[in-house]
């Protein structure tokens, strides 16, 4: 199916709005759509779903049926010549419970291999590696039965079905195409499952799950062929941690397994080891909070760690002394085979080892001392002499804001300022820095959140800071964009420009006077009209004022920010604008940024216009090269390519928020002006990252609006 064909499917649906056919017609566009993204995992799926619909086995259990020797894979299949088993036992379950699992894993893996390595690339590596684990799993039992091992003997006897070793393989394989630190994430989940299943609990859909890991994790780089990612170099702070981490949670989960789900494993069974239920709540208590502190670098989460593990370790050598004594004494136990005692204790030998080689992976202090440890500057003093003497963005002004911190870089020359919500440091805008040195500034920034657990980025960045993150191998997405007036050859001319004459020249007939000011000179009369002005327009919204990027009126007191005012023959003040410096280095002015925008509700009308144009005939008047109308937060042109997941998000935000503050007719309102339009990003480490940033920019816009709130408001803006 084209593309064209594609969008005309989609539209069609939409046109049917909320009816059957409607919603008829948008599942089927959505079928096209995976079936033009990802035919071989479609087709499989499908075919899963509409033979179990055939032979009942969506709702009886296929191994109740008479035909399942002939279906399912084993060694009493090959040993019987029934071979082709290889190909009729991965559509199937084994009891109608196990379809949710084994088709919705392969979806998900199936389809994540489809999509980042090609539908015929997947369908081989799918196929072989199925193929391949189940074959190499029947050799080992056949190989293994037989020398007194009950494991092996039991499951050399059962049969199988399912593609789920096929899936794990191709997942295994495609995370060779991840960039880090997903790559690592992946494959840590995956092995985590695996060990836990093979040797808690043992089936034989186990023993091909972990040998499709065996196989498909080091031919992962061989098999993705072009598709593979960079060469990962020394494991970062952060891949470090998480294999901390994954082995704590190895650790953990095996005894969980044990209790919810005892299994006869290859060491045993491990219903004689399960732990009670007291013992597994204490378990969760104590270790959630450690995994939780280790995950964010915690020194006191590491030392928990280690105590922990020494314990695990007593208990190897407690244990291995009691084998040696018997084996020597020829005592009662069994000392012959490996216990299951012996090898859950040395998975925590192992997280020891863990442990020790990334203990400088974990220095985040504790919330206490980490107000001692944070390089902070003296306060928007100094910013203000740092901002004058290297310059900034057009929002780089809002850095000298009373309620933010500051980082400062180890030579004293470059400064972020940035809030801390949430466990985020969000940076706003680019790094205050002389020319050339912003790489080191967010460098040294992103080190000291590393070191104080903190999750860094930066909000409104421009394509320069892009640039140097995207060197570090951060990911970014556009939250606003830039409206920016070229004063130099600025003329009211042309059709275009309707509108602002208009405002313009009913300003003259009006009497209505522009004047630009400072507000904190003005008579407290006019202070007070801006104040009431600004209340009024709040309680309009229904929603508190925003912060962060926003100002308001205390900004506009400001003796540095200028303010244009409408005010009419009466001394009425009908509307007013605020505008914020931006600095271009060595003490000089070389832009003015638009910010706070209030009117009168019964004024007069086309006050924005008339105040936003005379302020630019006014700046230019002084030799003033630009002016920013600022970016209105979650609004922008439309875009080109593709949307991604976060794109596509971060459009439903704005979609909800518009009833309230009007982003997006705020920006359709700029676009009389006829700017140029420059993009500004959220720039972050990896989209893992995007839930706590997301909950530090809604405390930092709405410091006293809860999620509650924002829900209910969203629920009510919608309808």
């Amino acid at each position: 199916m084209t593309d064209a064909a594609l969008a005309g499917a989609t539209a069609d649906g939409a046109k049917n709005g909320g009816s059957a056919s409607g919603r008829t017609g948008r599942a089927t566009a959505k079928l096209a759509v995976l079936w033009h993204r990802l035919p071989f995992t479609t087709t499989i799926v499908m075919a899963m779903l509409m033979l179990g619909a055939v032979t009942g086995t969506l709702w009886r259990a296929a191994q109740d049926h008479a035909a399942y020797p002939l279906v399912a894979y084993g060694l009493p299949s090959f040993e019987a010549g029934h071979w082709w088993t290889l190909l009729t036992g991965p559509f199937f379950a084994v009891v109608p419970l196990f379809y949710l699992p084994m088709v919705g894993s392969f979806a998900i893996f199936a389809g994540i291999a489809e999509w980042r390595l090609g539908s015929l690339r997947a369908m081989a590596i799918t196929i072989g590696g199925q193929v391949a684990s189940v074959l190499i799993a029947l050799q080992f039992l056949a190989l293994s039965r037989g020398f007194g091992w009950p494991w092996a003997d039991r499951l050399a006897t059962s049969m199988d079905v399912g593609f789920s070793g096929g899936a794990l393989f191709a997942m295994a394989v495609a995370s060779a195409s991840l960039r880090a630190p997903w790559r690592l994430r992946v494959r840590a989940g995956l092995c985590v499952y695996a060990c836990v299943a093979i040797i808690y609990v043992g089936t034989l859909a186990d023993l091909v799950h972990f040998f499709a890991l065996v196989l498909g994790l080091p031919l992962g780089r061989l098999l993705v062929g072009p598709h593979r990612s960079a060469e990962p170099g020394r494991p970062s702070l952060r891949e470090r941690r998480l294999l901390a981490v994954s082995g704590l949670l190895l650790v953990t989960v095996a005894e969980l397994v044990m209790y919810f789900v005892p299994g006869d494993g290859p060491f045993g069974s491990s219903a004689d080891m399960s732990p009670s239920g007291l013992e597994v709540a204490v378990l969760c208590v104590v270790v959630l909070p450690v995994l939780n502190g280790l995950r964010k670098g915690s020194q006191f989460a590491w030392r928990c760690a280690i105590g922990l593990t020494l314990l695990a370790m007593a208990q190897v050598l407690v244990i291995g002394g009691l084998i040696a004594v018997a084996r020597y004494i020829g005592g009662d136990l069994d000392a012959e085979a490996p216990s299951l005692s012996l090898v859950d204790n040395l998975l925590w030998t192992i997280e020891f080892v863990l442990l020790i080689s990334a203990r400088d992976a974990f220095r985040a202090p504790s919330r206490r001392r980490r107000k001692r440890l944070t390089r902070v500057g003296p306060g928007p003093a100094i910013a203000r002499a740092l901002l004058g003497h290297n310059g900034g963005s057009t929002l780089s002004w809002m850095t000298t804001w009373p309620q933010n911190s500051y980082f400062v870089t180890a030579d004293g020359r470059s400064y972020l300022a940035y809030q801390r919500h949430a466990g985020a440091a969000i940076a706003l805008g680019d790094p205050i820095a002389p020319d050339g040195q912003g790489a080191r500034a967010l460098i040294e920034f992103a080190t000291m959140c590393e070191d104080t657990g903190l999750v860094p980025c930066v909000f409104s960045a421009t394509d320069t800071t892009i640039e140097v993150t995207r060197e570090l191998g951060w990911k970014h997405v556009q939250v606003a964009e830039d409206t920016l007036i070229d004063l130099e050859c600025l003329e009211f001319r042309g059709k275009a420009w309707q509108d602002v004459r208009t405002a313009l020249n009913r300003a003259k007939k009006d009497g209505i006077e522009f004047r630009l000011v400072r507000l904190a000179e003005q008579p407290a009369p006019i202070v007070e009209q801006v104040r009431a002005l600004s209340e009024e327009w709040i309680s309009d919204k229904g929603m508190p004022e925003m912060g962060f990027t926003l100002g308001g009126v205390d900004e506009a007191m400001d003796p540095a920010t200028r303010v244009g005012l409408a005010v009419d023959a009466d001394g009425v003040v009908h509307g007013v604008t605020s505008w914020l410096p931006v600095h271009i280095g060595g003490g000089q002015i070389g832009g003015w940024t638009l910010d706070v925008m209030r009117r009168r509700g019964d004024g007069f009308r086309p006050v924005m216009e008339f105040l936003i144009a005379s302020a630019c005939l006014a700046f230019r008047e002084e030799g003033v090269r630009f002016v920013s109308l600022s970016g209105a937060p979650l609004a922008h042109s439309s875009r080109s390519g593709r949307a991604q997941v976060v794109d596509r998000a971060l459009e439903t935000l704005g979609a909800l928020m518009e009833p309230y503050y009007g982003f997006r007719s705020l920006h359709a309102f700029k676009a009389k002006f006829q700017p140029r339009h420059e993009p500004l990003y959220l720039t972050f480490r990896d989209e893992a990252d995007l839930p706590r940033i997301g909950l530090a920019l809604q405390r930092a816009y709405l410091p006293n609006t809860g999620l509650l709130e924002l829900a209910r408001m969203a629920r009510s803006g919608k309808r």
